[in-house]
């Protein structure tokens, strides 16, 4: 989670420097519209907390000598 929280502003960043070349193809929206960066850094950081999230859950379920175990 620490990796996407600071990715996302450099992500940001490289995004508003493409702007130029993505102006063209947006339809209905600013080149900078701070509503579509956000939601997209708000999108992004559930994802990465769901792909955190997922894998935790199942590692909690699992016994810990059992695991031992095993290896």
């Amino acid at each position: 989670m620490g990796t996407t929280l600071t990715e996302i502003p450099l992500g940001a960043v490289a995004a508003a420097v493409v702007t130029r070349v993505a102006a063209s193809m947006l339809v209905g929206v600013g080149s900078l519209d701070p509503l579509s960066f956000a939601g997209a850094a708000v999108f992004l950081c559930m994802v990465a907390l769901l792909a955190c999230y997922l894998p935790a859950r199942g590692a909690i379920k699992v016994e810990p000598m059992s695991a031992l175990r095993s290896q």
